[in-house]
């Protein structure tokens, strides 16, 4: 483990000389309150240096009990036995690792965050990917290996359960931020992300139906959103008496409800509704050209 007093005193003296050099900044620019922004931008770095130390600390941490199991006497001093002590003690560190997981499980399962969930689902495959080195080796006997592969399936199916939940979670709460979002961008950027979460975890289970149906309403979300954008703004054209610029952007909406993922019971009565609107505007375009014409010949 890295030296903590270390690392807080190198991200103390970093935020304090970002402090200072920013204070003498802001005095040399005439700024009246120099301190304010100053302490706001140190608070900032010590902030995100103690976020980074407990993210990377958690995994370091994961990373050795997986390795070498929640008690430090475990540790080999880089010679490995094969002896019966190195078998049971290989077991056990599997067997505690085990119930790490199990205890993260529970925790992830009674608290609120979805990102507890991924975690949990990362313990899973470091684990399983340890267990699989360890059944490589071939260092147990039958009823050793009975066991870890009895384990790998309980863990299996809480990697499973704990990535389809993350997903799950995760796009509902990014679709109803989405939907909460008043800029066409932000909207769909926010739809993407969901998205993204769903499709993270079809690469591991593709075959999961609610996670295949959630894609399909996210990607039909995002060709609502893209239609609507350009139906709004053909309508402000078409109000304005701009019926050529309105006409092509009801063809852009038309572009996209028949190239995005969208149900036939949508897209066929959308089309139709933009197809009116572009012919009954290529009439008023069509009048208004003749109506130029037979006053220019008067």
């Amino acid at each position: 483990m890295p030296s903590s007093v270390g690392y807080l005193a190198g991200a103390f003296v970093a935020a304090l000389a970002l402090f200072f050099g920013l204070w003498w900044m802001l005095i040399s620019g005439g700024d009246e309150a120099p301190w304010i922004p100053a302490g706001l931008a140190a608070s900032v770095v010590l902030l995100v240096a103690l976020s980074a130390r407990e993210v990377v600390m958690r995994r370091a941490w994961t990373k050795y009990l997986l390795e070498h199991g929640s008690d430090p006497s475990l540790r080999s001093s880089g010679e490995h036995k094969r002896s019966s002590s190195s078998k049971t003690s290989t077991s056990a560190i599997l067997s505690a690792a085990s119930r790490v997981i199990q205890k993260r499980s529970e925790e992830a399962d009674s608290g609120s965050s979805a990102e507890s969930h991924f975690e949990v689902f990362q313990l899973c495959q470091e684990y399983l990917a340890t267990t699989d080195e360890a059944l490589k080796s071939n260092n147990f006997p039958g009823d050793k290996r009975m066991a870890v592969k009895a384990g790998q399936e309980r863990v299996r199916t809480l990697q499973k359960h704990h990535l389809l939940t993350w997903a799950r979670n995760s796009s509902r709460s990014l679709t109803y931020e989405a939907q909460q979002r008043s800029r066409t961008s932000d909207k769909i950027e926010a739809a993407n992300r969901a998205l993204h979460c769903l499709e993270s975890a079809q690469k591991f289970y593709p075959e999961e139906a609610d996670l295949n149906e959630s894609s399909v309403a996210i990607r039909e979300f995002i060709a609502s959103v893209k239609v609507a954008h350009w139906v709004e703004l053909a309508e402000r054209s078409a109000f304005k008496g701009h019926y050529r610029r309105a006409i092509e952007r009801y063809k852009d909406a038309l572009f996209y409800l028949n190239r995005e993922t969208v149900k036939d019971e949508i897209r066929i009565p959308g089309a139709e509704r933009i197809a009116r609107e572009i012919e009954s505007l290529q009439s008023q375009l069509n009048a208004r050209k003749n109506g130029s014409n037979e006053r220019s010949t008067q």
